[in-house]
């Protein structure tokens, strides 16, 4: 099992991230492309990248800005995140060095991407969603999404895999499966995200989950609906989902949102974890650990 980290904030460096994720024994970093730091001038500083990964013996994913619609009905918004795209495509085909490197090459390379909803317009008895009301218009945009993405990616091993929110739209399932007919393409869980509105995205996770790439693992609860938990703060069965993520040989990040709720969710592991166990970085001298009554990070 690869397991990795997001973007802190309050780590207001690279260096403190790759810092921790060192110290924690993780493996990779999340390069959220929606703070400043990690906009997509910086990812093509990959020089830079790739010194401080080298000096921790960590790598990268990158998860596209969470704003990104490539279905706007504004050509130059939609040109703006296209570009962004090609360009995030062109920082990671630099970046799988250190995979190579530090990771597992049977897994590949992913950028995140999350479904943008689109507006929507509220007449008195209902909301009418955009894109719902303009499908053709939309998919072809994703027709054109995907082909452009085949084009950029070519035999590279990247994969754009896509992410649940807040519950998928009928027209984004459509949307999704159409990529999802792409080898280019496949699929994270979130499993916090999910856990939040009761689970609604689950049965169309299951019935595409041989195109599971990635996993967003955090704890979460469904009254009140609640994620980015420490792990083993909330009701998921979170066995049942690293279970999954296994078979699948899908990487996972460690999706909190503080230091202190990520090392919890380490320390979690550390005792809870049995499924792939002996890939964990951290389970490297667990035994003398546990024996001196020492169980956290390294």
């Amino acid at each position: 099992m690869q397991f990795g980290m997001p973007s802190l904030i309050e780590n207001k460096t690279l260096e403190d991230n790759a810092a921790l994720c060192h110290s924690l024994g993780l493996k990779f970093i999340e390069l959220n492309m929606n703070f400043p730091e990690y906009q997509i001038e910086c990812l093509e500083d990959t020089d830079t990248l790739i010194a401080v990964a080298d000096r921790k013996s960590i790598y990268y994913t990158v998860h596209l800005d969470e704003n990104l619609n490539i279905a706007d009905f504004n050509r130059l918004v939609t040109d703006a995140y296209l570009e962004t795209i090609h360009r995030s495509i062109e920082a990671a085909r630099k970046l799988i060095c250190l995979r190579d490197r530090y990771g597992d090459r049977s897994q590949p390379l992913t950028l995140n991407m999350h479904m943008n909803h689109g507006i929507y317009i509220t007449l008195p008895e209902r909301k009418v969603q955009m894109y719902e009301r303009d499908f053709d218009t939309y998919m072809k945009s994703f027709a054109a999404f995907r082909s452009l993405c085949e084009e950029w990616i070519g035999d590279s091993d990247i994969k754009i895999v896509i992410e649940n929110t807040d519950g998928f739209w009928t027209y984004e399932k459509q949307a999704i499966e159409y990529l999802l007919e792409s080898p280019m393409f496949g699929l994270t869980w979130d499993i916090g995200h999910s856990k939040a509105i009761q689970e609604r995205d689950v049965p169309f996770i299951r019935e595409h989950q041989d195109r599971l790439i990635h996993f967003h693992i955090h704890d979460g609860s469904e009254k009140p609906p609640r994620n980015h938990l420490a792990l083993g703060d909330g009701e998921i069965d979170l066995a049942d989902r690293l279970s999954l993520a296994e078979s699948r040989n899908a990487r996972c990040v460690l999706e909190t949102k503080t230091i202190e709720a990520l090392k919890q969710s380490v320390q979690w592991l550390q005792v809870n974890h049995v499924t792939g166990r002996e890939n964990c970085e951290w389970n490297r001298g667990k035994d003398k650990r546990t024996q001196s009554g020492h169980v956290g990070p390294l």
